[in-house]
């Protein structure tokens, strides 16, 4: 029996100015420090918007685009910026909530007997779901 499989483009989903934000916002949270990852998510934005558009108002070639934003380009940071502007779409920071080992502890220790957690990321995941983020 076999099955066939459609790949997926996430590109035929993002339909209005919302969805393309969100997943912007979701790629962002979930990329860590993997630059290929954003620059991918960004690719994908510029495919559902258009990609002939999008090298119009940045002045870049279409090509280069395409290149540019796959898993495997490398673009520099200028680029980045100039894609995220002409996507209608902006970078923002937030302050990452910090739990301070001691606070950890104390946190953990008030746990019910016999519950274990794993270590430092349980208590931190906890803290921050109660939000009781303290800072050191």
């Amino acid at each position: 029996m076999n099955i066939k499989l459609n790949k997926w483009d996430s590109a035929k989903y993002l339909k209005t100015d919302e969805d393309m934000a969100a997943y912007f916002a979701a790629c962002l949270e979930e990329a860590g420090d993997d630059a290929a990852f954003i620059a991918h998510a960004l690719g994908v934005i510029a495919r559902a918007k258009g990609m002939a558009q999008l090298a119009k108002d940045t002045g870049l070639g279409r090509e280069s685009l395409y290149k540019a934003l796959s898993s495997e380009g490398n673009p520099s940071f200028a680029t980045i910026l100039k894609v995220i502007k002409a996507l209608g779409l902006r970078l923002e920071s937030h302050p990452v909530a910090h739990v301070c080992s001691a606070w950890l502890f104390a946190r953990r220790s008030r746990q019910p007997p016999g519950r274990t957690g794993s270590g430092r990321r349980r208590g931190l995941r906890l803290a921050l779901e109660a939000g009781e983020a303290h800072r050191c």
